[in-house]
């Protein structure tokens, strides 16, 4: 190297070249979620082009404007949409344009982690508890509609609407089958099916029409977003109500099964997830699918038959194709 730090080159010698500056990345301060807010950010000595810069060079993602998450705190995997909105949904409540407010519908189920099936997350939701005067702001919709004081709780410190009212109020917002699925997540997280039957009662829009219908379906044992969408279609076709999670032991084992009709016919779903849970630490992916095997085995030696479907399978609405046959080959549906 010369003194003014160029590289020099000479025949038959590989070019040199320059070591690469590495360009260290601002620490922005965060808050208690991790979330960038303008004026602290200010306060901290940082300037709006170099919030502009991180943001034009992604390492910084907006969430509404002034608010900022650091793009390695994105969140990732099948649910990552919902924890998005959860973001958005705290950065408006930290943020100061809810007035006081509490998050409500989706954005409350996204603070409840209660999951739920295609939601709409365009906008973070508040309800005002007032009867009239809602509107839609920016990136808010404000939801006009009394409040008891019994249905606001707080969730790590921000004021949201409790598990019972966020589902009714997300259930009476979609078809029957998001209705089931956000009854079920409620009563998985501990929510009380005679308050959610008592708030359903004062409904009386057409909306609310497949809150009240999935309501008495509603089951706690059902475990994910998939088993419950797969009831609820189940359900619409007429097909037989199955016991979930019934467990079968054999030779000394015992298995459960998602969905079983009389003993004789079990029905499994298999979601982006189920192996990766099913592991344990010592065992591959490779493992479990050997186990789940051999598990199938056993329950088919002894006369029980299983059925499996996947997320494409509720998509595409094949499951009740799928489970008609074996229904009527047993004697469970008529023929």
């Amino acid at each position: 190297m010369s003194g003014n730090g160029s590289c020099e080159r000479s025949r038959g010698r590989e070019p040199c070249r320059r070591a690469l500056r590495r360009i260290s990345v601002p620490s922005f301060p965060t808050d208690r979620f991790g979330l960038v807010h303008r004026d602290a950010a200010l306060h901290a000595g940082f300037s709006d082009q170099q919030l502009s810069g991180a943001t034009t060079r992604r390492e910084l993602v907006r969430l509404i404007p002034g608010v900022w998450v650091p793009a390695s705190d994105q969140p990732a995997g099948a649910d990552s949409l919902e924890k998005r909105h959860r973001l958005r949904a705290l950065a408006v409540a930290t943020s100061g344009p809810t007035d006081g407010h509490p998050l409500s519908h989706v954005s409350a189920a996204a603070l409840h982690e209660l999951p739920m099936l295609h939601p709409d997350l365009g906008l973070v939701h508040v309800t005002t508890g007032r009867p009239s005067g809602g509107s839609i702001r920016g990136q808010r919709h404000l939801h006009a509609s009394p409040l008891d004081p019994q249905e606001v709780v707080e969730v790590d410190g921000i004021r949201v609407t409790s598990i019972e009212r966020t589902a009714v109020d997300v259930a009476t917002m979609g078809s029957f089958d998001q209705a089931l699925v956000i009854f079920d997540a409620a009563l998985r997280a501990g929510a009380d099916p005679t308050v959610m039957a008592d708030l359903l009662a004062g409904r009386r829009r057409q909306s609310a029409r497949n809150a009240r219908r999935a309501l008495p379906f509603a089951n706690a044992a059902a475990e994910s977003v998939g088993e419950s969408w797969s009831r609820a279609q189940m359900i619409d076709a007429g097909l037989p109500i199955p016991t979930l999670q019934r467990e079968f032991v054999i030779d000394g084992q015992k298995y459960r099964s998602d969905f079983d009709w009389e003993e004789l016919l079990v029905g499994e779903f298999d979601g982006l997830h189920k192996y990766g849970l099913l592991r344990n630490a010592d065992e591959s992916a490779t493992d479990v699918v050997i186990r789940e095997k051999l598990r199938e085995d056993r329950l088919r030696a002894k006369g029980v038959t299983v059925v499996r479907w996947t997320w494409s399978t509720l998509e595409k609405r094949q499951l009740v194709p799928l489970l008609q046959p074996w229904l009527k080959k047993f004697g469970l549906l008529a023929a």
